[in-house]
């Protein structure tokens, strides 16, 4: 019986490897399954190296290769949707787009969709075979547009679900350029400080015999520190952002992790906002798409991105699973408010629920909005008062020992 190796992840958003034998590939994604496990690729192992080089290769190959951007995928999706509207057939549709494409991940993927689709194969299954440009997402909802006989239509919610889900992540990172700035400017200007002005007033302070107080005392010795053992801070750095990312692949530290961020002054209210938007817009985007509500709950759960919102969408998936409305293990949340709830309450009762999931998500996203503006607003006047604190004990630091020199020269 042949083997499959395949790559999926669990109920923890975590990814995982493994094999199967079945004798084909479809009973393997339901033995997969079946383990609780949703995968994202599946293939046939070759015969005698599921433990040698070519396989390690394989791996390696796939570990150390970098995805694709959001951007560009938002941009191959847009001008698919479009090409799709026009009446255009899949494949030339796919043999146009990758033809403008640079070299890179998106190219190749898109034309080996195209072979494969050429060969037989259905646009969601060979896009299956690139876990890395086509995430789990993307792939259930062009199943169900397959499905459903309504592709073109798909695409365009996925187009639309894209760009809204990258100008809300543009505006993030846009608001976040200055504070960034400012905390750069101010390190390259302190490590000047330390590093070039205070060695010049320390042998002054030396050639005069001063006794110097303890504020000094500490400025000097940090700079000394920044001179001989730089490296070792350096080293520090990168060791603990190797130990954090270490923890963060044990699933109770990034629960944990997960639950703070959350609950973090300044920081928690938008992360809470954006998990809900991304999850209001995701479901509604897979629900009007015709992907059943327990399909797209688990989807949702793997592609949140944060455990403690993944936690309570697997609560959520439960009760349904039950029997219960969505409302009802949803107003257990702490995740989702009273407004949320009520929505997807009336949502259910008047069987719009994808309707109001994207209302919610359209109502959050505004409030994203409001809330980086008001973080970049509180952030700018702390950075700035920090900033001169830091530098204004440089300076006491430095010229204290000077107004005792210059009293005692006087």
């Amino acid at each position: 019986m042949p083997e499959f190796s395949y790559e999926a992840v669990d109920k923890h958003g975590r990814k995982v490897t493994g094999q199967v034998d079945a004798s084909s590939k479809q009973e393997a994604k339901t033995k997969i399954q079946a383990l609780g496990y949703y995968p994202s690729s599946i293939r046939e192992s070759q015969e005698g190296d599921a433990g040698g080089g070519a396989a390690f290769l394989e791996r390696a190959k796939q570990g150390f290769t970098l995805g694709v951007s959001r951007k560009q995928l938002t941009h191959f999706t847009a001008q698919f949707s479009t090409l799709q509207d026009a009446g255009l057939p899949i494949v030339r549709s796919l043999r146009i787009l990758s033809g403008q494409m640079k070299p890179g991940l998106l190219k190749n993927a898109v034309e080996e969709v195209a072979e494969d689709v050429e060969g037989g194969e259905s646009l969601s299954e060979a896009m299956e075979k690139h876990p890395k440009v086509f995430n789990i997402l993307y792939v259930s909802m062009v199943r169900a547009g397959e499905m459903g006989g309504v592709l073109d239509t798909i695409f365009q919610r996925l187009a639309d679900f894209m760009e809204r889900a990258y100008k809300v992540r543009r505006q993030v990172i846009g608001a976040m350029i200055y504070p960034s700035v400012v905390v750069g400017f101010a390190i390259i200007l302190v490590t000047i400080l330390l590093i070039f002005i205070v060695p010049r007033f320390q042998n002054l302070f030396e050639e005069r015999n001063l006794d110097l107080p303890t504020p000094t005392q500490l400025l000097i010795n940090t700079s000394e520190f920044m001179k001989t053992s730089w490296y070792l801070l350096v080293f520090a750095v990168i060791a603990l952002a190797g130990l954090y990312i270490l923890l963060m692949q044990q699933p109770k530290v990034r629960y944990h992790v997960d639950s703070l961020k959350l609950r973090v002054p300044l920081f928690g209210g938008l992360a809470k906002k954006s998990a809900v938007s991304r999850f209001a817009r995701t479901m509604g985007t897979l629900l009007a798409s015709g992907v059943p509500i327990l399909d797209a709950l688990r989807i949702c759960r793997d592609a949140i991105g944060n455990a403690r919102v993944a936690d309570e969408l697997e609560h959520i998936h439960a009760g349904i699973k039950e029997g219960e409305p969505m409302a009802v293990p949803m107003a257990d949340s702490v995740v989702f408010d009273d407004l949320v709830v009520n929505m997807v309450d009336v949502g259910e009762q008047t069987g719009e629920l994808d309707t109001m999931l994207v209302k919610v998500a359209d109502n959050y996203d505004l409030e994203v909005e409001v809330a980086v503006d008001s973080l970049v607003s509180t952030i700018e006047p702390i950075l700035i008062v920090s900033l001169g604190a830091v530098v204004g004990f440089i300076v006491l630091a430095l010229f204290w020992p000077l107004m005792k020199l210059i009293q005692v020269l006087q």
